[in-house]
């Protein structure tokens, strides 16, 4: 099982175990860090599970959808690290993957 290191948005870094085959978004919001919204339950509708990639692990993603890409456009805190976690789909080759969430728009 991959395990995520997530730094929250006051600097606090926080290990989750991450089930294969559930997203990034899942993972986090079931270890219970509710800054993370996820409003849309991970349908790619909005951008409240964006966080920051480790540039790290940057290659270990697939590519961004246009559907994601342009969501992020709506984030005045896009930068090139940043995803939404519901698109990513946790795996054993991102284990030890760090990740940040991003500040709330």
């Amino acid at each position: 099982m991959p395990n995520v290191i997530v730094t929250t948005r006051d600097g606090a870094e926080r290990t989750l175990a991450a089930d294969p085959g559930l997203s990034l978004m899942e993972a986090i919001r079931d270890a219970g860090l509710d800054e993370l919204l996820a409003l849309c339950g991970g349908c790619c509708s909005c951008a409240t599970c964006h966080v920051k990639i480790d540039p790290a692990f940057i290659g270990l993603l697939p590519p961004i959808s246009e559907d994601e890409n342009d969501l992020l456009d709506s984030s005045e805190h896009r930068d090139e690290t940043s995803r939404l976690s519901c698109q990513i789909s946790m795996a054993a080759e991102l284990d030890g993957l760090r990740v940040a969430i991003a500040p709330e728009d």
